[in-house]
């Protein structure tokens, strides 16, 4: 729930899936670390890179089974940072056509040669790389897409990486805290280990309700990248609060698992209800609940009445998403209770029934 020009609003839109940006915990654990200073003060390699930071990549590296992990102040310059020091002319960057913007903006501005190839088809990355190239090639994917809630077919994508001696880099965002038994994301759902995917990204403002994001892989590569990431150099690093509380979060990711099973009980009851009432959804089984209407006009138009009912999902319009796949994005969090979701369904299906 948020409070909106003073009025209440039942939030579908966020992705703060497990709830954890509210829990008292994450806040107390933030609120006394900020008692010894709110920011950094510099970049991680001058002064502000404190015993906080240090604690929470080692948790990182830990959580995720690879042997360190890098703090980056947000995700999209995380992974501006990782492509663009890995890669650069005479290499190779393959994308997903889906993948996030700034895994779109890394691979141009790296000055590599630059390919999206059709979502979420290995095949197609095998035929571009049984092409020799001179140089180095990376294959870049988001784990869980972020406006359609469907997965990246990593088994597939590693074995063909592994085939023809290419980098991974999957940015799990969506997928971390949400996805495989004890929630580290998209490669425990596929069962992957570490080493078929090197390289790793997670953000931490997502399911872990905080702000930030990190990389994993092996010891070579963190190294290779505090001295060649750009945007890890030349920022300043996270408030060291925001580092504590995080490592709060961690720790209740582990301990309330009820949380990641919520959530999912959240998505088959929205999926079941939706269905019941003939409403037209995408195959995602995650917290992102897509409804595709076309027209950014409709969208908005969906958008603005659920509004004027008290439920806040906002409209998704190009050139997020393709042209004639305007949406509404629906998201689910722990913090829902069943009535809520109940609430949403039956007023879904009146707003989509009134539109022209």
């Amino acid at each position: 729930m948020a409070i909106v020009d003073g009025e209440r609003r039942l939030v579908f839109c966020s992705n703060d899936y497990l709830g954890l940006s509210h829990h008292p915990r994450v806040i107390e654990v933030f609120r006394e670390a900020a008692r010894h200073g709110v920011g950094s003060g510099a970049s991680h390699l001058v002064t502000g890179h404190g015993v906080e930071h240090h604690a929470l990549e080692e948790e990182l590296a830990m959580f995720s089974g690879r042997e360190r992990a890098l703090l980056f102040s947000t995700g999209y310059m995380a992974n501006l940072g990782v492509v663009t020091a890995l890669i650069g002319r005479g290499d190779r960057v393959l994308e997903d056509r889906l993948n996030h913007a700034s895994l779109l903006d890394a691979g141009l501005l790296s000055g590599a040669h630059f390919t999206r190839y059709p979502h979420g088809d290995a095949a197609a990355i095998a035929q571009r790389l049984t092409t020799p190239g001179e140089g180095r090639a990376l294959i870049v994917t988001d784990g869980v897409f972020s406006m359609d809630g469907d997965l990246a077919p990593l088994p597939a994508l590693a074995e063909v990486c592994t085939g023809y001696g290419a980098w991974l880099m999957v940015d799990d965002a969506h997928g971390i805290g949400v996805l495989g038994a004890t929630g580290r994301g998209t490669l425990e759902h596929y069962g992957l280990k570490p080493d078929a995917v090197p390289i790793l990204m997670g953000t931490l403002g997502k399911a872990l309700g905080t702000f930030g994001a990190f990389v994993a892989g092996a010891n070579d590569l963190i190294e290779y990248l505090i001295q060649k990431a750009r945007s890890y150099i030349y920022t300043t690093a996270l408030p060291p609060a925001v580092a504590a509380a995080t490592r709060e979060a961690l720790r209740l990711l582990d301990v309330e698992s009820w949380r990641r099973e919520r959530v999912r009980a959240h998505v088959q009851r929205f999926r079941a209800a939706a269905l019941a009432a003939e409403l037209e959804l995408t195959p995602s089984n995650m917290p992102i609940q897509p409804i595709v209407l076309g027209s950014a006009a409709r969208a908005l138009a969906a958008s603005d009445a659920l509004w004027n009912h008290g439920i806040w999902v906002a409209a998704i319009r190009p050139p997020t998403v393709p042209e004639g796949s305007a949406r509404l994005r629906v998201t689910l969090s722990a913090a829902h209770r069943d009535d809520d979701i109940d609430r949403l369904v039956e007023t879904l299906a009146a707003v989509l029934k009134a539109l022209p």
